[in-house]
């Protein structure tokens, strides 16, 4: 069966990402989502919301927050280019991602996407505001698909 993009709601895409995603759960909240169906199940799902980083927020840039999929070749980077082909239709100009530092990334390169560089990694945890870290505080890459390039 083709694989085809199907519209789904952040709670059906987040429980797919608690199912799914291996290293991360359902990310806080978003403003859209996508999905990729095989013509029986969902098989993939992007999340796209404002960007974690607030200084990255200029009301012109979203992040897409979480892309999970269960294996199946090529879905990844049809959600990647989806987010992109639906930010872009909203208005905005800039989308990025972050994947772990050991991640490679093809399935971004695949649609488009450029690699920008590591960025700092680290904790959220600080002593003013103590937090437990549920997720992987490696260094990070980050890519970005733009109007400008």
């Amino acid at each position: 069966m083709p694989l085809v993009l199907q519209p789904i709601n952040l709670r059906e895409a987040y429980e797919y990402i608690e199912v799914h995603h291996r290293h991360h759960k359902p990310p806080q909240g978003a403003k859209f989502a996508i999905a990729v169906n095989d013509g029986d199940e969902v098989v993939g799902v992007a999340t796209v919301g404002r960007p974690v980083a607030r200084r990255l927020d200029d009301g012109w840039t979203l992040e897409v927050t979480r892309v999970c999929t269960n294996g199946v070749k090529n879905v990844a980077s049809m959600l990647y280019g989806a987010a992109w082909r639906t930010a872009r239709a909203m208005g905005y100009k800039r989308l990025i991602t972050y994947i772990l530092e050991s991640e490679k990334g093809t399935s971004l390169r695949a649609a488009g996407y450029k690699d920008v560089g590591l960025t700092g990694g680290g904790t959220w945890n600080r002593k003013a505001r103590p937090r437990f870290d549920k997720h992987p505080i490696t260094q990070k890459k980050l890519f970005e698909k733009s109007i400008t390039g």
